[in-house]
């Protein structure tokens, strides 16, 4: 989950192994229930802080048109193995404004939604597929989860993404890092950073922001599946330094870090088996 979130980012063809050394037999789908610990500001830039505790799926599929792992959820409709059209998703939690101080007196904040397609490009990889380099490249399309739900704008994110799963000192652990920049319109900045004239006071005049730069974000991500189990842990860097709402009087913090860990237990599989190669 993120504030986008999140989070999991992002020239030529390099060596590519042949199919039958890569393949390994796994079963069609897993499914299981966990647990995650997340910390992280109420929205980007704000000094308020949420801590969550929630349950956390489990779910991976390996159909031959539909694929949900820790890639993502994809579709294969490209007959290539350097490009991928996946879904992307991000979603932010509900904010009592009277709780922050820079909001008191305005709206609360709605939890909000986002979705939509994400090209991933393959610009390197190693021999094994245990080292790669991804270019990701999601748009969603953004709205508030309530009765009447609202269209609050687009957010457009690409992102580097670099995946390592052969950690010498860590054998069986997934070491991610993900970087870039996010860029978003003008109806979804004034809703986080836009003070309507009527809620406007001496310490927080109105203010209505455009769209472009909303900062940049770094991730580091960390886990492994064991027998049964599977365990992770991220931590993410914000900086919003030239973001087009810096000024905003709603923005407190210019930069902030957001941490969280899970763990969660595979409960049941598929007896069917299929091949399955990492890409």
């Amino acid at each position: 989950m993120t504030h986008n979130t999140v989070l999991r980012i992002f020239l030529v063809t390099l060596l590519i192994a042949p199919l039958s050394s890569l393949a390994e037999e796994k079963p069609l789908w897993e499914a299981g229930i966990g647990i995650g610990a997340m910390s992280f500001p109420a929205y980007r830039g704000s000094d308020k802080t949420h801590n969550f505790l929630l349950p956390v799926p489990y779910f991976v599929y390996h159909g031959d048109f539909l694929k949900a792992d820790r890639h993502g959820i994809r579709g294969s409709l490209f007959d290539s193995e350097l490009v991928d059209l996946t879904l992307s998703f991000s979603a932010s939690p509900p904010t009592n404004s009277d709780d922050i101080d820079a909001r008191e007196g305005m709206p609360d904040l709605k939890t909000t939604f986002e979705f939509g397609p994400q090209i991933d490009l393959t610009l390197w990889r190693n021999e094994n597929r245990t080292r790669s380099l991804r270019l990701r490249m999601p748009a969603r399309a953004a709205f508030t989860v309530e009765r009447s739900s609202e269209s609050i704008g687009w957010v457009f994110s690409p992102r580097l993404n670099l995946d390592i799963t052969d950690l010498p000192a860590m054998p069986g652990w997934n070491l991610g890092f993900v970087a870039g920049p996010i860029y978003a319109t003008e109806d979804q900045h004034d809703y986080f950073y836009g003070v309507d004239p009527q809620y406007a006071t001496n310490e927080r005049p109105a203010y209505q922001t455009s769209g472009g730069y909303s900062g940049s974000q770094f991730l580091f991500t960390l886990s492994k599946r064991f027998e049964r189990t599977w365990v992770g842990a991220f931590v993410r860097y914000d900086t919003l330094s030239d973001a087009v709402f810096e000024d905003s009087p709603l923005l407190t913090e210019d930069s902030f870090a957001a941490i969280g860990v899970a763990i969660s237990w595979v409960i049941s599989e598929s007896k069917t088996r299929v091949n399955v190669e990492d890409y």
